[in-house]
Protein backbone atom coordinates (compact mmCIF):
# COMPACT_ATOMS: atom_id res chain seq x y z
CA UNK A 1 0.00 0.00 0.00
CA UNK A 2 1.19 2.87 -0.71
CA UNK A 3 1.62 6.20 1.70
CA UNK A 4 0.40 9.28 1.27
CA UNK A 5 2.58 12.34 0.31
CA UNK A 6 4.66 13.77 3.07
CA UNK A 7 2.66 17.39 2.07
CA UNK A 8 -0.94 15.82 1.63
CA UNK A 9 -1.01 14.15 5.61
CA UNK A 10 1.08 17.45 6.36
CA UNK A 11 -2.36 19.81 5.33
CA UNK A 12 -4.42 17.69 6.58
CA UNK A 13 -3.09 18.40 9.51
CA UNK A 14 -3.11 21.85 9.07
CA UNK A 15 -6.70 21.67 8.02
CA UNK A 16 -7.72 20.25 11.11
CA UNK A 17 -5.87 22.80 13.34
CA UNK A 18 -8.04 25.54 11.38
CA UNK A 19 -11.07 23.72 12.02
CA UNK A 20 -10.30 22.96 15.92
CA UNK A 21 -9.24 26.76 15.86
CA UNK A 22 -12.67 27.90 14.76
CA UNK A 23 -14.37 25.34 17.01
CA UNK A 24 -13.21 26.92 20.25
CA UNK A 25 -15.40 30.30 20.31
CA UNK A 26 -18.30 27.95 18.98
CA UNK A 27 -17.62 25.61 22.23
CA UNK A 28 -17.62 28.69 24.47
CA UNK A 29 -20.71 30.58 23.02
CA UNK A 30 -22.79 27.34 23.07
CA UNK A 31 -21.17 27.27 27.17
CA UNK A 32 -21.73 30.62 28.44
CA UNK A 33 -25.15 31.52 26.25
CA UNK A 34 -27.07 28.39 26.12
CA UNK A 35 -25.48 26.47 29.04
CA UNK A 36 -24.95 23.54 26.75
CA UNK A 37 -21.10 21.91 27.61
CA UNK A 38 -20.02 19.87 25.02
CA UNK A 39 -18.03 16.61 25.21
CA UNK A 40 -16.43 13.91 22.95
CA UNK A 41 -16.99 10.31 24.50
CA UNK A 42 -17.15 12.27 27.73
CA UNK A 43 -14.03 14.49 27.77
CA UNK A 44 -14.94 17.76 27.39
CA UNK A 45 -14.74 20.16 25.06
CA UNK A 46 -15.40 23.40 26.66
CA UNK A 47 -11.83 25.42 27.51
CA UNK A 48 -9.78 23.31 25.48
CA UNK A 49 -6.47 23.37 23.63
CA UNK A 50 -6.87 22.58 19.76
CA UNK A 51 -4.35 19.78 20.31
CA UNK A 52 -6.41 18.45 23.17
CA UNK A 53 -9.45 19.16 20.91
CA UNK A 54 -7.70 17.06 18.15
CA UNK A 55 -6.31 14.11 20.41
CA UNK A 56 -9.56 13.70 21.77
CA UNK A 57 -11.05 13.16 17.69
CA UNK A 58 -8.29 10.72 17.70
CA UNK A 59 -9.13 8.89 20.78
CA UNK A 60 -12.59 7.90 19.55
CA UNK A 61 -10.46 5.07 17.34
CA UNK A 62 -9.87 3.56 20.21
CA UNK A 63 -13.37 3.17 21.72
CA UNK A 64 -15.25 2.72 18.90
CA UNK A 65 -13.23 1.55 15.65
CA UNK A 66 -13.77 4.30 13.36
CA UNK A 67 -11.82 7.31 12.91
CA UNK A 68 -13.49 10.77 13.47
CA UNK A 69 -12.37 14.10 12.78
CA UNK A 70 -12.95 17.68 12.99
CA UNK A 71 -14.35 17.69 9.44
CA UNK A 72 -17.00 15.63 10.77
CA UNK A 73 -17.62 16.95 14.20
CA UNK A 74 -17.32 20.98 12.76
CA UNK A 75 -20.60 21.69 10.79
CA UNK A 76 -22.58 20.09 13.86
CA UNK A 77 -21.03 22.35 16.22
CA UNK A 78 -21.14 25.27 14.26
CA UNK A 79 -25.26 24.32 13.68
CA UNK A 80 -25.67 24.39 17.23
CA UNK A 81 -25.22 27.77 17.14
CA UNK A 82 -28.17 28.49 14.91
CA UNK A 83 -30.58 26.28 16.93
CA UNK A 84 -30.99 28.09 20.14
CA UNK A 85 -30.67 24.98 22.19
CA UNK A 86 -31.61 24.45 25.94
CA UNK A 87 -29.06 23.95 28.64
CA UNK A 88 -27.87 19.89 28.38
CA UNK A 89 -24.80 18.32 27.98
CA UNK A 90 -24.23 17.12 24.24
CA UNK A 91 -21.62 14.61 23.48
CA UNK A 92 -20.84 15.94 19.81
CA UNK A 93 -18.64 12.69 19.56
CA UNK A 94 -21.23 10.56 19.07
CA UNK A 95 -23.24 12.87 17.57
CA UNK A 96 -20.17 12.96 14.44
CA UNK A 97 -20.22 9.18 14.07
CA UNK A 98 -24.08 8.82 13.95
CA UNK A 99 -23.72 11.96 11.16
CA UNK A 100 -20.29 10.64 9.64
CA UNK A 101 -22.40 6.95 9.41
CA UNK A 102 -25.36 8.66 7.08
CA UNK A 103 -23.30 10.54 5.09
CA UNK A 104 -23.68 13.53 6.25
CA UNK A 105 -25.70 15.70 4.81
CA UNK A 106 -27.85 18.74 6.25
CA UNK A 107 -26.64 19.08 9.65
CA UNK A 108 -29.34 21.52 11.01
CA UNK A 109 -31.84 18.98 10.20
CA UNK A 110 -29.56 15.99 11.85
CA UNK A 111 -29.33 18.16 15.21
CA UNK A 112 -33.14 19.16 15.00
CA UNK A 113 -33.85 15.33 15.14
CA UNK A 114 -31.21 13.88 17.90
CA UNK A 115 -31.48 17.10 19.71
CA UNK A 116 -35.28 17.68 19.66
CA UNK A 117 -35.39 17.70 23.81
CA UNK A 118 -33.91 21.04 23.41
CA UNK A 119 -34.25 22.13 20.08
CA UNK A 120 -35.59 26.43 20.98
CA UNK A 121 -35.37 25.16 24.48
CA UNK A 122 -32.72 28.10 25.65
CA UNK A 123 -35.92 30.65 27.11
CA UNK A 124 -37.64 27.70 28.64
CA UNK A 125 -37.08 27.23 32.67
CA UNK A 126 -35.23 24.29 33.05
CA UNK A 127 -35.98 24.02 36.96
CA UNK A 128 -32.29 23.70 37.51
CA UNK A 129 -32.49 25.17 40.55
CA UNK A 130 -30.67 28.43 42.11
CA UNK A 131 -27.13 29.14 43.01
CA UNK A 132 -25.50 27.03 45.80
CA UNK A 133 -22.54 28.65 47.77
CA UNK A 134 -20.09 26.02 48.16
CA UNK A 135 -17.54 26.90 51.00
CA UNK A 136 -13.84 24.76 51.30
CA UNK A 137 -13.04 23.85 54.62
CA UNK A 138 -9.69 22.84 54.44
CA UNK A 139 -7.56 23.66 51.29
CA UNK A 140 -5.13 20.71 51.14
CA UNK A 141 -4.63 18.42 48.00
CA UNK A 142 -8.39 17.85 47.14
CA UNK A 143 -9.22 21.34 48.65
CA UNK A 144 -7.02 22.95 45.74
CA UNK A 145 -8.48 20.76 43.02
CA UNK A 146 -12.22 20.70 44.31
CA UNK A 147 -11.19 24.99 43.84
CA UNK A 148 -9.19 24.75 39.89
CA UNK A 149 -12.49 22.59 38.96
CA UNK A 150 -15.17 24.93 40.50
CA UNK A 151 -13.63 27.80 39.32
CA UNK A 152 -13.02 25.95 35.70
CA UNK A 153 -16.90 25.26 35.57
CA UNK A 154 -18.16 28.51 36.95
CA UNK A 155 -20.88 29.87 34.61
CA UNK A 156 -22.37 27.76 32.20
CA UNK A 157 -25.18 26.98 34.04
CA UNK A 158 -23.34 24.97 36.68
CA UNK A 159 -24.64 27.08 39.86
CA UNK A 160 -22.07 26.08 41.78
CA UNK A 161 -20.16 29.12 43.78
CA UNK A 162 -16.83 29.03 45.15
CA UNK A 163 -17.73 31.61 47.52
CA UNK A 164 -14.88 31.30 50.76
CA UNK A 165 -12.23 28.62 52.12
CA UNK A 166 -10.97 28.36 55.41
CA UNK A 167 -7.87 27.84 56.69
CA UNK A 168 -5.93 27.89 60.28
CA UNK A 169 -4.40 31.09 61.25
CA UNK A 170 -0.77 31.36 60.66
CA UNK A 171 0.08 35.19 61.86
CA UNK A 172 1.26 37.23 59.00
CA UNK A 173 -2.10 37.18 56.57
CA UNK A 174 -0.69 38.77 53.54
CA UNK A 175 2.42 36.23 53.69
CA UNK A 176 -0.12 33.53 54.30
CA UNK A 177 -2.79 34.79 51.34
CA UNK A 178 0.40 34.68 48.71
CA UNK A 179 1.19 31.04 49.73
CA UNK A 180 -2.37 30.06 49.66
CA UNK A 181 -2.61 31.74 46.01
CA UNK A 182 0.86 30.04 44.74
CA UNK A 183 -0.17 26.30 45.84
CA UNK A 184 -2.91 27.13 43.42
CA UNK A 185 -1.32 28.50 41.08
CA UNK A 186 1.52 25.97 40.89
CA UNK A 187 0.92 22.44 41.21
CA UNK A 188 4.20 19.85 40.83
CA UNK A 189 1.49 16.92 39.59
CA UNK A 190 -1.34 18.97 37.42
CA UNK A 191 0.47 21.86 36.71
CA UNK A 192 -0.12 25.45 36.47
CA UNK A 193 -3.54 26.41 37.27
CA UNK A 194 -5.26 27.57 33.80
CA UNK A 195 -5.99 31.50 34.46
CA UNK A 196 -5.12 34.15 36.65
CA UNK A 197 -4.85 34.62 40.39
CA UNK A 198 -4.42 37.71 42.34
CA UNK A 199 -5.02 38.63 46.10
CA UNK A 200 -6.39 41.08 48.21
CA UNK A 201 -4.50 41.52 51.45
CA UNK A 202 -7.25 43.89 53.04
CA UNK A 203 -10.32 41.89 52.54
CA UNK A 204 -8.82 38.72 52.40
CA UNK A 205 -9.39 37.46 49.22
CA UNK A 206 -8.22 35.46 46.12
CA UNK A 207 -9.86 36.14 42.77
CA UNK A 208 -8.94 33.40 40.75
CA UNK A 209 -10.92 33.65 36.87
CA UNK A 210 -12.84 36.36 38.08
CA UNK A 211 -14.54 34.38 40.88
CA UNK A 212 -13.63 36.48 44.37
CA UNK A 213 -13.03 33.69 46.80
CA UNK A 214 -12.87 34.94 50.74
CA UNK A 215 -10.24 33.64 53.15
CA UNK A 216 -11.21 33.03 56.36
CA UNK A 217 -9.58 31.96 59.00
CA UNK A 218 -10.34 29.74 61.95
CA UNK A 219 -9.03 26.87 64.35
CA UNK A 220 -12.62 25.55 64.44
CA UNK A 221 -16.14 25.65 62.62
CA UNK A 222 -17.60 27.28 66.24
CA UNK A 223 -15.69 30.41 65.61
CA UNK A 224 -18.02 31.09 61.68
CA UNK A 225 -20.54 32.77 60.90
CA UNK A 226 -20.61 32.62 57.49
CA UNK A 227 -23.35 35.05 56.92
CA UNK A 228 -20.99 37.45 58.29
CA UNK A 229 -19.38 37.05 54.58
CA UNK A 230 -23.12 36.97 52.65
CA UNK A 231 -22.52 33.16 52.55
CA UNK A 232 -26.18 31.41 53.24
CA UNK A 233 -27.55 28.15 52.45
CA UNK A 234 -23.94 26.91 51.65
CA UNK A 235 -22.51 23.11 51.27
CA UNK A 236 -18.92 23.00 53.09
CA UNK A 237 -16.90 21.19 51.93
CA UNK A 238 -14.94 19.22 54.68
CA UNK A 239 -11.16 17.84 53.16
CA UNK A 240 -9.54 17.76 56.35
CA UNK A 241 -10.45 14.46 57.55
CA UNK A 242 -10.16 15.47 61.09
CA UNK A 243 -14.31 14.98 61.65
CA UNK A 244 -15.81 11.28 60.08
CA UNK A 245 -19.31 11.14 61.87
CA UNK A 246 -22.38 12.76 62.48
CA UNK A 247 -21.46 14.70 65.52
CA UNK A 248 -17.83 15.88 64.25
CA UNK A 249 -19.23 16.73 61.30
CA UNK A 250 -22.63 18.11 62.76
CA UNK A 251 -20.27 21.41 63.90
CA UNK A 252 -20.49 22.63 60.21
CA UNK A 253 -24.43 22.82 60.87
CA UNK A 254 -24.10 24.40 63.70
CA UNK A 255 -23.01 27.14 61.51
CA UNK A 256 -25.13 30.23 60.59
CA UNK A 257 -25.45 30.19 56.26
CA UNK A 258 -24.56 26.01 56.09
CA UNK A 259 -27.17 23.81 54.90
CA UNK A 260 -25.36 20.73 54.04
CA UNK A 261 -21.79 19.03 54.86
CA UNK A 262 -20.33 16.87 52.42
CA UNK A 263 -17.02 15.09 53.58
CA UNK A 264 -14.06 13.94 50.92
CA UNK A 265 -13.15 11.16 53.22
CA UNK A 266 -15.03 7.63 54.18
CA UNK A 267 -18.09 8.24 56.66
CA UNK A 268 -18.59 6.90 59.85
CA UNK A 269 -21.84 5.28 61.66
CA UNK A 270 -24.95 6.35 59.89
CA UNK A 271 -23.64 9.11 57.60
CA UNK A 272 -24.51 7.86 54.20
CA UNK A 273 -21.03 7.12 51.77
CA UNK A 274 -22.08 8.39 48.37
CA UNK A 275 -20.30 6.81 44.94
CA UNK A 276 -21.84 9.48 42.07
CA UNK A 277 -23.40 7.36 39.21
CA UNK A 278 -24.33 4.10 41.65
CA UNK A 279 -25.97 5.15 44.62
CA UNK A 280 -26.35 9.12 44.47
CA UNK A 281 -29.91 8.96 44.30
CA UNK A 282 -29.73 7.21 47.83
CA UNK A 283 -29.48 10.90 48.92
CA UNK A 284 -32.58 12.47 50.15
CA UNK A 285 -33.49 16.01 50.23
CA UNK A 286 -32.99 16.03 54.14
CA UNK A 287 -29.36 14.55 54.44
CA UNK A 288 -27.94 17.04 55.51
CA UNK A 289 -24.34 15.29 56.10
CA UNK A 290 -23.22 13.48 53.41
CA UNK A 291 -19.95 11.01 52.83
CA UNK A 292 -18.05 11.12 49.24
CA UNK A 293 -16.28 8.12 50.04
CA UNK A 294 -12.65 7.54 49.10
CA UNK A 295 -10.76 7.29 46.06
CA UNK A 296 -10.24 3.92 45.80
CA UNK A 297 -14.12 2.91 46.49
CA UNK A 298 -15.27 5.76 43.99
CA UNK A 299 -12.53 4.16 41.50
CA UNK A 300 -13.58 0.32 42.03
CA UNK A 301 -17.47 0.55 42.63
CA UNK A 302 -18.90 1.56 39.21
CA UNK A 303 -16.71 -1.61 37.80
CA UNK A 304 -17.89 -4.07 40.43
CA UNK A 305 -21.65 -3.05 39.70
CA UNK A 306 -21.07 -3.25 36.06
CA UNK A 307 -19.51 -6.77 36.44
CA UNK A 308 -22.35 -7.76 39.12
CA UNK A 309 -25.01 -6.60 37.04
CA UNK A 310 -23.59 -8.74 33.74
CA UNK A 311 -22.24 -11.62 35.27
CA UNK A 312 -22.47 -11.81 38.86
CA UNK A 313 -19.55 -11.51 41.63
CA UNK A 314 -19.32 -14.62 44.26
CA UNK A 315 -16.61 -13.42 46.10
CA UNK A 316 -13.64 -11.43 45.35
CA UNK A 317 -10.25 -9.29 46.55
CA UNK A 318 -8.88 -5.94 45.71
CA UNK A 319 -5.39 -4.92 46.06
CA UNK A 320 -4.76 -1.23 46.12
CA UNK A 321 -1.47 -0.21 44.24
CA UNK A 322 -1.96 3.60 45.49
CA UNK A 323 0.39 6.64 45.93
CA UNK A 324 1.81 8.05 48.45
CA UNK A 325 -0.11 10.77 50.70
CA UNK A 326 0.28 13.33 53.30
CA UNK A 327 -0.52 11.31 56.04
CA UNK A 328 3.02 9.23 55.26
CA UNK A 329 6.40 10.88 56.27
CA UNK A 330 8.94 11.47 53.79
CA UNK A 331 11.77 10.46 56.22
CA UNK A 332 11.40 6.94 58.66
CA UNK A 333 9.51 8.41 61.67
CA UNK A 334 7.23 8.06 64.28
CA UNK A 335 3.59 7.30 62.85
CA UNK A 336 0.61 5.85 64.83
CA UNK A 337 -0.41 4.13 62.00
CA UNK A 338 1.17 0.38 61.68
CA UNK A 339 4.29 0.53 59.03
CA UNK A 340 3.11 4.54 57.52
CA UNK A 341 6.12 5.54 59.77
CA UNK A 342 8.53 4.37 57.22
CA UNK A 343 10.12 6.58 54.70
CA UNK A 344 7.43 7.06 51.83
CA UNK A 345 9.21 8.05 48.84
CA UNK A 346 11.96 4.94 49.49
CA UNK A 347 9.42 2.20 50.23
CA UNK A 348 6.73 0.29 49.01
CA UNK A 349 4.25 0.32 52.29
CA UNK A 350 1.82 -2.68 53.01
CA UNK A 351 -0.87 -1.22 54.56
CA UNK A 352 -5.21 -1.79 55.27
CA UNK A 353 -7.63 -0.15 52.93
CA UNK A 354 -11.60 -0.45 54.17
CA UNK A 355 -12.21 -0.23 50.40
CA UNK A 356 -13.20 -3.26 50.45
CA UNK A 357 -15.66 -3.09 53.47
CA UNK A 358 -16.80 0.37 52.35
CA UNK A 359 -18.09 -1.56 48.79
CA UNK A 360 -20.89 -2.65 50.78
CA UNK A 361 -22.31 0.95 51.33
CA UNK A 362 -22.93 1.85 48.08
CA UNK A 363 -23.63 -1.74 47.01
CA UNK A 364 -25.08 -3.66 49.66
CA UNK A 365 -25.29 -6.78 47.44
CA UNK A 366 -21.53 -7.41 47.42
CA UNK A 367 -21.50 -6.64 51.55
CA UNK A 368 -19.14 -9.81 52.67
CA UNK A 369 -17.82 -11.02 49.29
CA UNK A 370 -14.65 -8.68 49.32
CA UNK A 371 -11.72 -8.59 50.90
CA UNK A 372 -9.00 -5.78 50.09
CA UNK A 373 -5.32 -4.62 51.21
CA UNK A 374 -3.19 -1.78 50.17
CA UNK A 375 0.25 -1.47 49.15
CA UNK A 376 1.57 2.42 49.42
CA UNK A 377 4.50 3.11 46.45
CA UNK A 378 6.90 5.93 46.05
CA UNK A 379 4.95 7.65 43.45
CA UNK A 380 3.19 11.26 44.30
CA UNK A 381 -0.01 10.64 42.15
CA UNK A 382 -2.44 7.61 40.34
CA UNK A 383 -3.33 4.73 41.95
CA UNK A 384 -4.23 1.05 40.51
CA UNK A 385 -6.95 -1.09 42.15
CA UNK A 386 -6.43 -4.95 41.43
CA UNK A 387 -9.45 -6.89 41.27
CA UNK A 388 -9.70 -10.36 41.66
CA UNK A 389 -13.22 -12.05 41.25
CA UNK A 390 -15.07 -14.71 41.13
CA UNK A 391 -17.95 -14.30 38.98
CA UNK A 392 -21.08 -16.29 38.76
CA UNK A 393 -20.79 -16.87 35.11
CA UNK A 394 -18.59 -17.74 32.71
CA UNK A 395 -16.30 -15.09 30.42
CA UNK A 396 -13.43 -14.42 28.89
CA UNK A 397 -11.23 -11.84 27.66
CA UNK A 398 -12.52 -10.44 24.60
CA UNK A 399 -16.09 -10.41 25.69
CA UNK A 400 -15.32 -8.79 29.50
CA UNK A 401 -13.51 -6.02 28.04
CA UNK A 402 -16.14 -5.34 25.21
CA UNK A 403 -18.64 -5.12 27.63
CA UNK A 404 -16.53 -2.64 29.71
CA UNK A 405 -15.45 -0.77 26.77
CA UNK A 406 -19.60 -0.53 25.94
CA UNK A 407 -20.10 0.57 29.63
CA UNK A 408 -17.38 3.54 28.88
CA UNK A 409 -18.96 4.85 26.09
CA UNK A 410 -22.48 3.97 26.16
CA UNK A 411 -24.04 3.73 29.25
CA UNK A 412 -25.45 5.44 32.96
CA UNK A 413 -21.41 5.04 34.14
CA UNK A 414 -19.47 7.00 31.07
CA UNK A 415 -18.90 9.54 33.83
CA UNK A 416 -17.19 6.96 35.88
CA UNK A 417 -15.48 3.75 33.87
CA UNK A 418 -13.22 5.01 31.35
CA UNK A 419 -11.39 2.30 29.43
CA UNK A 420 -7.97 2.14 27.43
CA UNK A 421 -6.42 -0.64 25.14
CA UNK A 422 -2.87 0.44 24.92
CA UNK A 423 0.20 -1.82 26.27
CA UNK A 424 2.04 1.37 26.60
CA UNK A 425 0.69 3.22 28.82
CA UNK A 426 1.53 3.88 32.72
CA UNK A 427 0.68 5.47 35.59
CA UNK A 428 1.60 9.25 34.61
CA UNK A 429 -0.94 8.66 31.77
CA UNK A 430 -3.61 9.30 33.67
CA UNK A 431 -2.89 12.34 35.19
CA UNK A 432 -6.02 14.67 35.48
CA UNK A 433 -8.11 11.96 33.92
CA UNK A 434 -11.72 13.06 35.20
CA UNK A 435 -13.41 8.98 35.72
CA UNK A 436 -13.55 7.64 38.59
CA UNK A 437 -11.66 4.62 37.19
CA UNK A 438 -10.24 3.61 34.04
CA UNK A 439 -10.09 0.05 33.38
CA UNK A 440 -6.66 -1.43 31.57
CA UNK A 441 -7.68 -4.04 28.62
CA UNK A 442 -4.66 -4.57 28.01
CA UNK A 443 -4.05 -6.31 31.76
CA UNK A 444 -7.68 -8.18 31.89
CA UNK A 445 -7.08 -11.78 33.25
CA UNK A 446 -10.58 -13.70 32.29
CA UNK A 447 -10.87 -17.54 32.63
CA UNK A 448 -14.03 -19.14 33.06
CA UNK A 449 -15.74 -17.83 35.77
CA UNK A 450 -11.93 -16.51 37.34
CA UNK A 451 -11.81 -12.54 36.62
CA UNK A 452 -8.85 -10.77 37.03
CA UNK A 453 -8.89 -6.63 36.50
CA UNK A 454 -6.44 -3.72 36.47
CA UNK A 455 -8.40 -0.74 37.36
CA UNK A 456 -6.40 3.25 37.07
CA UNK A 457 -7.77 5.99 38.90
CA UNK A 458 -6.41 9.37 39.43
CA UNK A 459 -6.70 9.70 43.39
CA UNK A 460 -6.67 13.39 43.57
CA UNK A 461 -8.06 14.66 40.44
CA UNK A 462 -10.78 11.46 39.26
CA UNK A 463 -11.53 11.50 43.23
CA UNK A 464 -12.42 15.37 43.13
CA UNK A 465 -14.81 15.67 40.04
CA UNK A 466 -16.53 12.84 41.85
CA UNK A 467 -16.88 15.39 44.83
CA UNK A 468 -18.02 17.66 42.31
CA UNK A 469 -20.85 15.97 40.50
CA UNK A 470 -22.39 15.24 44.22
CA UNK A 471 -22.07 18.58 45.08
CA UNK A 472 -24.08 19.72 41.55
CA UNK A 473 -26.57 16.89 42.58
CA UNK A 474 -27.47 17.81 45.45
CA UNK A 475 -27.59 21.48 44.19
CA UNK A 476 -29.86 20.18 41.77
CA UNK A 477 -27.61 20.59 38.55
CA UNK A 478 -29.07 18.19 36.33
CA UNK A 479 -28.75 18.28 32.64
CA UNK A 480 -29.88 16.29 29.78
CA UNK A 481 -27.37 14.28 28.34
CA UNK A 482 -27.68 14.05 24.75
CA UNK A 483 -27.91 11.54 22.47
CA UNK A 484 -29.42 8.97 24.71
CA UNK A 485 -27.51 5.85 25.58
CA UNK A 486 -28.11 3.12 23.24
CA UNK A 487 -26.90 0.57 26.00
Amino acid sequence: MSQQPHDTVFQEWHDNQALAEQMIPMIGSLYRHNNVVTTLYGRSLFNRSVIRILKDHRFVRKVEGTELSVEDTFPLVKAMGELNLGPAHVDVGKLGVAYKKQGGGDAVAFLRKELAEIVDGHDIDTGTGEPKDVVLYGFGRIGRILARVLVEKAGGGNLLRLRAIVVRGRGDIAKDLEKRASLLRRDSVHGPFEGTISIDVEARTLTANGNVIRVIYADSPAEIDYTDYGIDNAVVVDNTGIWRDADGLGQHLACKGVAKALLTAPGKGDVKNIVYGINHLDINTDDRIISAASCTTNAIVPALKALNDEYGIDHGHVETVHSYTNDQNLIDNYHKGDRRGRSAPLNMVLTETGAAKAVAKALPELGGKLTGNAIRVPTPNVSMAILNLTLERETDVASLNDYLRRMSIDSEYQKQIDYVDSPEVVSTDFVGNRHAGIVDAQATIANGKHAVLYVWYDNEFGYSCQVIRILQHISNVAFRKLPRAQG
